[in-house]
């Protein structure tokens, strides 16, 4: 049987190229989305205003965090619910029950992840804002 142990030399930048090609498969994803898809305009938009608003404010560390965190969760549910609403598209072309029910819920799943980051930018922004 043989011993398993660091890649050998040669395999090294063959798992790199590979790794590489997964990065770039991703970023096609989203650069895909972002051309298909309105709502990730607005999550783009958003998150613009929303950066350049924490750099105004001069937000603290955790309140960066927090912000990220937040915008991030949103651009990974828009990202996800593309992707359920391709896979329902090709496996069910015509109307089902079933296949609008799963689009409904990969939206509301966009829906409750938004809310959430809005509690956030309330608690973050809001004082500096509203100046309390």
């Amino acid at each position: 049987m043989a011993e398993s142990g660091p890649p050998t030399p040669r395999r090294f930048p063959a798992l790199l190229r590979q790794r590489a090609a997964s990065f770039g498969h991703a970023l096609r994803g989203v650069g895909a989305a972002l051309r298909t898809e309105v709502h990730l305009w607005f999550h783009a938009a958003a998150t613009v205003a929303v950066v350049a608003l924490g750099l105004y404010c001069g937000l603290a560390r955790w309140e960066w965090v927090a912000v990220v965190l937040s915008v991030g969760a949103v651009w990974c549910a828009e990202l996800v619910n593309t992707a359920v609403e391709a896979v329902v598209d090709l496996v069910s072309p015509q109307y089902h029950p079933l296949a609008g029910r799963a689009k409904d819920v990969a939206a509301g799943a966009v829906l409750v992840m938004a809310l959430a980051a809005a509690v956030v930018g309330v608690v973050v922004f809001g004082p500096r804002l509203w100046g309390q």
